[in-house]
């Protein structure tokens, strides 16, 4: 056993008393305690506080067949950010049910609800319970698609229910409902206002409504239908997502990526962060009526789709990872044109930013407005972008990838946690972006072949691959049968924990100001709705 593991082992047991029952570290950066169900909450309430880690992941998995028990899985950041740490228990079949984590760490509430809709697994002790996706107007009762001897045959059938909305009471209280269809095109979601006068004081968002059943698709699918499901499951993060699904499994096959590949993947999920970081901004201006600054913005978005066209044949980088590695290159004249194209666009971006921080009005509608603070932030486990504008710096890139550590990167990082300082941190990513991939172009000239390695036969096992999307941390967590077939893939993106915390930017300021503090976050309907 590792050092750093047995000193937290040690540790465990002499601060709560749990007693471990096994410890797997199956990869450099990921480990799995196992302990009893009575000792589970004490475990996850001592690891979310000695690593200052909200509930990054939290999941079920049916193992009946193997074991004859469910198990849940909860994940946390630990070691200054360097490690993931699973803590498993198993959860007997014949009584399906764990006491609830959400009124300690609120960051498993979201979470918990999902373990109950999908598995029917009862979180006791949640003060909220209510189906996420599978709404109780079209969903009856006693139907969990997410275990193994689930008949959606059967599922026409059955009692149907109502969501209940929280309700704030009150003289001169009014509820102003929006969506879930919007204007544009634009996901759907239902956004509930309690207004007394002006300001907000109450946001309740539903979501749900792109429900497609993504992660019980991927039962059952070999590696290659597996990497084509993951790039459709959120269509302006393709690389990243197929990324993440890559590398979970081949950490499972031990594969050994070539160099070159990485500086590639590198590249790509560059190319895929700033053309989404100037749609954000294109869309921040416009919702506050500054329409020149906005078509400026997508103009350069535009370009950036169609340098990706050039360089892989897909807008949006689909087809590029395969196991093992990438099939596109960029040499030759490909490499010269992104070369020259980088400063191209560096001159239209100087020009973008000035233009709306000289605007006044621009950046009255900015400054102050959706504010979102650290420790609200902390509590829901807010990450990826919104976070490190409101002073959480956690950023996969420093932590965990090793040709991001070689140029010396820098997260951007605000601290007030307004609409501003997430455009601040956009800005100053897109720009970090162009640095990066200068840079590791320079070393695509040091490293001359290895596209992929050689993807041995698919084995049994499970692993979490993970990358910094533009939106923050997309972790897959997958488990493969014997037959190397997908046995349960859990999907977290960025957008599962950030929801709320857009809920709570938004009190305190006016309707208005709705539409900029959404797109300030931009999360993604797709991702969430799984």
């Amino acid at each position: 056993m590792p050092a750093s593991y047995e000193k937290i082992i040690s540790e465990l047991k002499e601060k709560t008393g749990a007693i471990p029952l096994r410890l797997d570290y199956p990869a450099a950066d990921e480990a799995y305690l196992e302990v009893s169900l009575s000792d589970f909450n004490k475990t996850c309430l001592w690891f979310h506080k000695k690593f200052n880690s909200p509930v990054m992941a939290f999941f079920a998995v049916d193992e009946r067949k193997l074991s004859g028990a469910y198990a849940i899985y909860c994940l946390f950041l630990a070691l200054d950010g360097k490690k993931w740490l699973f803590t498993r228990a198993a959860i007997p079949q014949d009584y399906p049910r764990f006491n609830s984590l959400a009124r300690e760490i609120y960051s498993a509430s979201r979470f918990e609800r999902e373990i109950k809709e999908m598995f029917g697994i009862e979180p006791a002790g949640n003060p909220d319970t209510r189906r996420l996706n599978l709404h109780d107007e079209v969903w009856p009762a006693g139907f969990y698609p997410l275990r193994k001897d689930f008949d959606s045959r059967a599922v026409q059938s059955g009692e149907r229910g109502e969501y209940k909305f929280d309700r704030i009471d009150g003289e001169g209280v009014f509820e102003i409902p929006v969506g879930p269809v919007h204007a544009g095109i634009i996901g759907p979601g239902h956004f509930r206002f309690s207004v007394a006068g002006e300001p907000i004081i109450n946001l309740e968002i539903r979501l749900g409504f792109t429900h497609r059943g993504v992660e019980k698709l991927f039962e059952g699918k070999d590696a290659h239908t597996g990497i084509e499901l993951s790039e459709r499951v959120c269509g302006d993060a393709a690389f990243s997502h197929s990324l993440s699904f890559c590398r979970a499994m081949e950490k499972i096959a031990k594969a050994e990526l070539p160099e070159r590949a990485q500086y590639l993947r590198a590249i790509f999920l560059e190319l895929e962060r700033m053309y989404n970081h100037v749609n954000d901004i294109a869309g921040i201006a416009l919702d506050v009526g500054f329409t020149f600054a906005a078509g400026y913005a997508a103009v350069i978005k535009e370009s950036l789709l169609g340098v990706n066209e050039k360089l892989t044949g897909s807008r949006y980088l689909k087809g590029v990872n395969v196991l093992g590695g990438v099939c596109r290159d960029i040499e030759g004249d490909k490499k010269i044109f992104l070369k020259n194209y980088l400063v191209d666009t560096g001159n239209d971006f100087n020009r973008l930013t000035a233009m709306l921080y000289s605007s006044t009005s621009f950046m009255d509608r900015v400054d102050g407005t959706g504010i979102l603070k650290r420790k609200t932030a902390f509590d829901f486990g807010v990450t990826g972008l919104a976070g490190r504008a409101c002073g959480i710096g956690l950023d996969l890139r420093k932590n965990f990838e090793e040709v991001y550590n070689k140029v010396n990167f820098k997260a951007a990082k605000e601290e007030k946690g307004d609409v501003l300082a997430r455009l601040n941190a956009r800005i100053k990513e897109f720009e970090e972006s162009r640095r990066l991939i200068k840079y590791f172009l320079a070393k695509l000239d040091e490293v001359k072949t290895g596209l992929a390695a050689a993807a041995g036969p698919a084995r049994e096992g499970f692993g979490l691959g993970y990358c910094e999307s533009w939106r923050g941390p997309l972790l897959y967590w997958v488990k493969l049968d014997a037959a190397g077939r997908i046995e349960r893939c859990k999907i977290t993106d960025a957008s599962v924990h950030n929801w709320q915390g857009l809920a709570y930017s938004v009190l305190g300021n006016i309707i208005p100001d709705f539409p900029v503090c959404n797109k300030s976050f931009d999360l993604s309907y797709a991702a969430n709705d799984l």
